[in-house]
């Protein structure tokens, strides 16, 4: 193994000192603690931890947590009522609407009625109209924190070749446009991508977020390429064995030919809270001002 691995967990860390420390000077020159507004739907056993996590680390930065915990059955117009009285609450900064919401509620419609102001996911469509303009907007979580991820072990990245495997509105177009943003020369591909190992190979930056276990081999990668892998696999174990976790790209095949990598886990996946997090602040620091 030959590639340095990126440390998501001690990025992140840091990351969210630096955000409890905004907030307390925040709290500190003007009386104002910002508050992050975390609504679940139903009863789905992985969005029961990641909203456990996210308010904990909300409470551990010295913000406030307003978690709002709904039956299954809440209808669409019961959702959008809450949300609308989220939008007017002057102590939420920020409103996150864990996503996948039950079949019947229109994720698109639930997304649409938060304010972008306080659209701390940044799915919005005007914020990601604004990011992809360049013209301000609240960034992606995912996106945002593999953008530092990269930044962390090559600060500069203008004029490299970075690919994008992988197009969705929550991490890979914004991805591309961050990059962009960046001077980088910018590919989205996706599975179906013609000669898509050759691709890959083209990119001094491959950032990797299909959805798909170990699909990116280690003979895809350009050698010294940076990786960000943003998948989280589960493959089968033995009987009773819950499995173990995988990313996107076949880890160990990958770091004998990149410069970094990241691991899953441990890679991507502690920067989206952190990032989150980051993205309330700055919320509540553009609404308060």
């Amino acid at each position: 193994m030959s590639a340095t691995i990126i440390d998501g967990k001690a990025v992140a860390d840091g990351l969210r000192r630096e955000t409890s420390e905004g907030v307390g000077r925040l709290f500190a020159e003007r009386g104002i603690r910002p508050g992050l507004a975390v609504v679940l739907v139903g009863s789905n056993a992985a969005s029961e931890i990641y909203v456990g996590s996210k308010v904990r680390q909300t409470t551990g930065v010295g913000m406030q947590s307003f978690e709002h915990r709904l039956p299954a059955a809440t209808t669409q117009a019961q959702l959008q009522s809450l949300i609308a009285e989220l939008n007017d609450d002057p102590q939420v900064d920020g409103i996150l609407v864990q996503l996948p919401l039950p079949a019947h509620i229109d994720a698109h419609r639930i997304i649409e009625a938060i304010d972008p102001a306080k659209d701390v996911d940044g799915f919005h469509p005007l914020n990601a109209g604004r990011v992809a303009t360049g013209s301000g907007g609240i960034v992606p979580c995912t996106p945002l924190g593999c953008m530092k991820l990269i930044r962390s072990v090559q600060p500069r990245v203008m004029g490299l070749d970075a690919v994008v495997v992988g197009v969705s509105n929550i991490v890979g177009k914004p991805m591309a446009q961050l990059l962009v943003a960046e001077r980088c020369t910018v590919t989205m591909a996706h599975s179906k991508t013609r000669d898509l190992p050759a691709r890959c190979r083209q990119a001094d930056v491959l950032v990797v977020a299909v959805g798909r276990a170990q699909m990116v081999r280690g003979d895809w990668i350009k050698p010294g390429a940076i990786v960000i892998d943003v998948g989280i696999n589960r493959l089968a174990g033995e009987a009773g064995s819950p499995g173990r976790l995988v990313g996107d790209v076949a880890f160990t095949e990958a770091s004998a030919v990149a410069g970094a990598i990241t691991p899953v886990p441990g890679g991507v996946g502690p920067m989206t809270i952190a990032c989150l997090l980051a993205n309330t602040l700055q919320a509540a620091l553009t609404r308060r001002t």
